[in-house]
């Protein structure tokens, strides 16, 4: 399998390269970005980006990939809504419209977020356009599409979160979190998890267009 992958200097991405550069399955990743993932490895490239909103340059580069774990995106705390659209709408989008064109055939999978609105017409901002993301990444007409919702997730192997706020937690109150693990076991995933999963249901596919906490577990299982 080769992958791309974006969003790799983020705290999910971060767990998904990880889990990709260690699996038999994967032989291949491309890590789409502005700045290095800071990782060397025989199965890695890396092509850094000008736009995320025009891949027409590179769209050569773009060819003979199996699936793209997209992972790139930002917390919505202090951002007006059009700027927000533009990040997790338009970028996400852009890339997954240019895949289509190249490989219909591939797996596109998507982090998302848990509370996430489907119907696009909640109070909550964040949440509407996340909705409006997985329904037209849902509609594009790929042979397999997945979108991962995974509430709170714990990071391993030393992975940082770069949102300041979610450091913070994680730094002050990971006992809190690993506690609420133990009481509700299908609750809460890992970096790990997500990454395993994205591999295996690249690969088998799964019964579910959108992935919640348990979904992740038992793909990541396979």
């Amino acid at each position: 399998m080769k992958v791309i992958i974006t969003g790799a200097t983020g705290m999910i991405g971060k767990g998904v390269l990880l889990e990709c550069l260690e699996h038999e399955a994967v032989d291949e990743v491309l890590v789409l970005g502005r700045s290095s993932a800071g990782i060397q490895h025989d199965k890695l490239k890396e092509l850094f980006l000008r736009s995320f909103e025009d891949y027409s340059e590179i769209k050569e580069e773009l060819t003979g990939y199996d699936a793209c774990f997209y992972c790139l995106g930002v917390s919505a705390a202090g951002m007006k809504e059009e700027r927000y659209t533009t990040i997790t709408y338009n970028y996400t989008l852009a890339l997954a419209q240019t895949l289509h064109t190249i490989n219909a055939d591939m797996t596109f999978t998507y982090v998302s977020g848990e509370g996430t609105d489907s119907t696009e017409k909640g109070s909550s901002m964040w949440a509407r356009v996340k909705g409006k993301t997985e329904n037209d990444l849902l509609n594009i007409g790929f042979r397999q599409a997945f979108m991962y919702r995974p509430g709170a997730i714990i990071p391993l192997k030393g992975i940082k979160s770069r949102t300041k706020i979610y450091q913070f937690i994680y730094d002050y109150f990971m006992w809190l979190i690993k506690l609420l693990k133990k009481l509700s076991p299908d609750s809460i995933v890992n970096t790990t998890d997500i990454g395993l999963s994205m591999i295996n249901i690249a690969a088998h596919g799964y019964e579910k267009n959108v992935l919640r906490p348990k979904d992740i577990l038992i793909t990541a299982r396979e």
